[in-house]
C-alpha cells in the first residue's frame, strides 16, 4: 500500500466513524423529540372525556366541590359542566346553571332543537400552561407527574394566571385570597385514588389515568379512539382530550 492510498483509506475510516459517532446522539435526540413527554416519566397523569356519555347529572361538581372544599357560592368550580343546544336554525345556545350542579331548566321551544349534549370542563393541566408562565414568583408550577399545581405559600393574589388561563378553569378563592383550580384531586391520585369527579361519575364519562404506561385505559383510549382538545390553535398542549367534541363547543 502506497503512502496516498493509505491516507486515503484512513480518511475515510475516521470519516465514517465520526459519521456513527453523530448519527447516534442525533438519533437519540430525534427520537426523544418525537415521543410525547409522558413516555418519558413515569407516572405521568392524564385525563379525557366522552362527551356522548355525559348526562349532566351534576354528580362531578357536588363531588368535587365537597372532597376539595370549594366555595359552595356561584361561580366558583374546579370543574363544572356546560349544555350545548343546537338549533335546526343554526343558533347555539350554551347554559350552566351554578356549573351543572342543580341541574338545567328545560330548553324553550323544544321542538326546535337538532341536538343538545353536555361537556364537562376542568384544567387541561397544558404540557405549556401559560399560567406557569405568567406567575411572577412561581407559585404555579408543574409537579414531576404532569399536574399543573397553585403554591399557596407562594401565590400573592395577583390573578395574572386567571386572566392567562384561555379556558376560564381557574378562580381566585374568595377566602384564602389566593388563585385556585383542578388539582385532579393530587392528595387522592398520590395514594392511588382516582380523582372525586370520575369517581362519582355514573356513566364513565370523565377518564382518568397513567399516560407513560402504555396498557393503561387511557392510553388505549387515546390511540384508538378520535380524540380532540379544546382550543388547540393556543399552543397549549392540554392533557385533557376529549372524544365527540362537536365543533360548536368553546
Amino acid at each position: 500500500m502506497n503512502r496516498r492510498h493509505f491516507l486515503r483509506t484512513a480518511a475515510l475510516a475516521v470519516a465514517a466513524f465520526a459519521g456513527r459517532a453523530v448519527a447516534a446522539p442525533l438519533a437519540a435526540a430525534e427520537k426523544f423529540f418525537k415521543e410525547p413527554p409522558w413516555r418519558r416519566k413515569k407516572p405521568y397523569w392524564g385525563y379525557a372525556v366522552d362527551v356522548a356519555k355525559c348526562i349532566g347529572c351534576g354528580r362531578c361538581v357536588d363531588a368535587c366541590k365537597t372532597e376539595n372544599d370549594v366555595p359552595r357560592e356561584p361561580f366558583y368550580f374546579r370543574t363544572w359542566v356546560e349544555r350545548y343546544v343546537l338549533r335546526r336554525t343554526g343558533e347555539v345556545s350554551v347554559d350552566s346553571p351554578n356549573g351543572g350542579l342543580d341541574g338545567y331548566p328545560a330548553p324553550r321551544e323544544p321542538e326546535s332543537i337538532a341536538q343538545s349534549f353536555f361537556v364537562p370542563k376542568l384544567c387541561g393541566h397544558c404540557e405549556n400552561s401559560p399560567c406557569e408562565q405568567v406567575c411572577p414568583v412561581g407559585a404555579s408550577f408543574k409537579t414531576v407527574d404532569g399536574v399543573v399545581l397553585v403554591d399557596r405559600k407562594y401565590c400573592i393574589g395577583c390573578r395574572y394566571c386567571i386572566q392567562a388561563c384561555p379556558y376560564g378553569c381557574r378562580y381566585f378563592h374568595p377566602e384564602l385570597q389566593v388563585a385556585d383550580k383542578c388539582t385532579l384531586c393530587y392528595h387522592r391520585i398520590t395514594k392511588g385514588l382516582q380523582p372525586a369527579c370520575v369517581e362519582n361519575c355514573p356513566t364513565g364519562a370523565r377518564m382518568f389515568g397513567d399516560l407513560s404506561d402504555p396498557e393503561s385505559a387511557l392510553t388505549k383510549f387515546r390511540e384508538t379512539e378520535r380524540i380532540q382538545t379544546l382550543k388547540p390553535h393556543m399552543g397549549t398542549e392540554p392533557k385533557l382530550v376529549y372524544k365527540g367534541l362537536h365543533k360548536e363547543v368553546r
